[in-house]
């Protein structure tokens, strides 16, 4: 998808309301409940952490929940009719857990008007179908915290999925934290154009530290890049989950992403008869993400500061874009004294000061 169509798009989202379910919207003894994972489960990662939330639900749940899921499912065609055998398997509730997965998603919730969708990365609702998002951003910001905090090189290294909001959303926070402890950092992003392709990851990790970057990242969905450095004697800041024992060294910390409050909660309202069409775009503060333990050889003056951040954070005292934001050509996007938007954030399209590589043109 274009990146302006995408844009275009999201603002038009960004203007509808919560909407009520009505079809089907009663109270259920026992429901079904079908997920779809963009990747393989395994013990890291991306689907691993849905997979977590999954297992969460029904452990809170008991006998009123039956799951299933099917993983390693590829955006487009295939995802469709995944999700539409899972609505007529006879799901009640359904989540879908890749942005490519989103106009899938809209097509079966149009056939099964009275099934619950749930799609994790989207911008697009209906009356049965909902978003869910964790402000993935404020751990970015930490772990850029970090990182910037520990470099020697004063180069980070950012392997990147696709180049949409979410994921230059994520390069920026990065960025932003780092250079919020050392304003010499310079970040460089290599993407991949793919979530999951561990071959891919780890060549662009390789090249990132063949370039100077002591400290990699990375917003794709497998351990690739932390193993990669821990290889090579470098840190990394993991994605999704905690992968230190990929690279027990080499991990400072790991953004984490945190389904399992928000799984049994959706549940639970599908149950009682509750649920309602919204965007849910949680962070630290409503425990949809954190980050990792910190390694040891972050000294505690640093420690320190970042988990003051993180209270911060919490409390509503700290917001990771708050102004002076200035984009790579100097330009103040966002003045001082003044917090980028919800709407401006789910559209962001430039790079920050501090990013050393040119956004791809789609």
């Amino acid at each position: 998808m274009k990146l302006t169509r995408y844009l275009k798009l999201a603002a038009l989202a960004l203007a509808v309301a919560a909407v009520p379910f009505a079809q089907g919207a009663f109270a259920k003894e026992k429901i079904k409940v079908g997920f779809v994972y963009v990747s393989p489960i395994g013990d890291a990662g991306w689907s691993y952490q849905h997979d977590q939330g999954r297992k969460y639900m029904e452990k809170q749940l008991g006998d009123k929940v039956e799951t299933q899921y099917v993983e390693n499912v590829p955006e487009g065609a295939d995802a469709q009719r995944v999700i539409r055998q899972l609505a007529s398997g006879g799901a009640d509730l359904i989540f879908t857990t890749s942005f490519g997965y989103m106009n899938p998603t809209l097509k079966v919730a149009r056939q099964f008007p009275n099934v619950v969708f749930e799609h994790a990365t989207g911008y697009k609702r209906s009356k049965n179908v909902g978003t869910y998002m964790p402000r993935l951003y404020e751990g970015r910001y930490l772990a850029g915290m970090v990182a910037g905090g520990m470099t020697k090189t004063n180069k980070l290294g950012f392997v990147a999925a696709f180049p949409i909001p979410e994921v230059i959303r994520a390069i920026d926070a990065f960025t932003l934290g780092a250079r919020a402890v050392n304003p010499d950092v310079q970040v460089n992003v290599v993407w991949i154009n793919a979530w999951y392709d561990p071959s891919k990851a780890r060549q662009a990790a390789e090249s990132l530290m063949d370039q100077g970057a002591d400290i990699l990242t990375h917003h794709t969905d497998s351990h690739a890049v932390v193993q990669a450095a821990q290889e090579r004697g470098k840190y990394a800041i993991a994605y999704h989950s905690d992968m230190s024992k990929y690279g027990p060294d080499a991990q400072l910390t790991a953004v984490v992403h945190q389904w399992d409050k928000f799984y049994t909660k959706m549940a639970k309202e599908v149950l009682n008869g509750t649920w309602t069409s919204r965007n849910v775009w949680g962070g630290i503060a409503r425990g949809m993400v954190d980050i990792a333990d910190l390694n040891p050889d972050v000294p505690d003056d640093l420690r320190d500061r970042v988990m003051k951040a993180r209270q911060a954070i919490i409390d509503g005292k700290l917001h990771p874009f708050a102004g002076p934001v200035r984009d790579q050509s100097g330009k103040v996007r966002v003045p001082e004294g003044e917090i980028m938007p919800d709407d401006a954030k789910l559209k962001l399209d430039y790079y920050v000061e501090g990013v050393a590589s040119k956004l791809p043109k789609n």
